[in-house]
């Protein structure tokens, strides 16, 4: 993907993930670190009862961190997917006969419309990865 191209999905994703940790993610682990004292704080429990109540304390975050992952993996698969049908179709130019600098016009449209879409998707998954957080809480 050219450079230009990346750094405009960079920017928008960095953007959503820095919003998501600041209104969610951080909540989350502040939670989890006030859960996990009050479990140490509890004298009268064994070693292990306090080993499972921190687990538990913890549980919520891991979710949430794995929820966030497995959008993030999904949104990098499908811009793979769409430029790397741009890449086909550049081939199947450049095989056809087709000129370096129309190749390259091509290929540069078609990841910019690849690009424009998954910016696109950014606002309804992150309005769905911010419901599926304050579900986890």
């Amino acid at each position: 993907m050219a450079e230009a191209h990346q750094g405009r999905v960079q920017a928008v994703v960095e953007e959503m993930v820095q919003s998501l940790e600041r209104d969610h993610i951080r909540i989350m682990q502040s939670r989890m670190f006030k859960c996990s004292a009050e479990c140490c704080d509890r004298s009268t429990d064994s070693m292990a009862q306090v080993h499972q109540c921190i687990e538990r304390c913890h549980t919520p975050l891991g979710q949430a961190q794995a929820l966030v992952t497995s959008e993030m993996e999904k949104f990098q698969d499908r811009l793979a997917r769409c430029t790397m049908h741009c890449s086909d179709k550049a081939k199947d130019l450049f095989d056809s006969g087709a000129k370096e600098p129309a190749v390259r016009s091509l290929m540069d449209h078609c990841v910019g419309t690849c690009v424009d879409d998954h910016i696109n998707l950014i606002p309804s998954m992150t309005r769905r990865l911010k419901d599926n957080l304050d579900s986890i809480q």
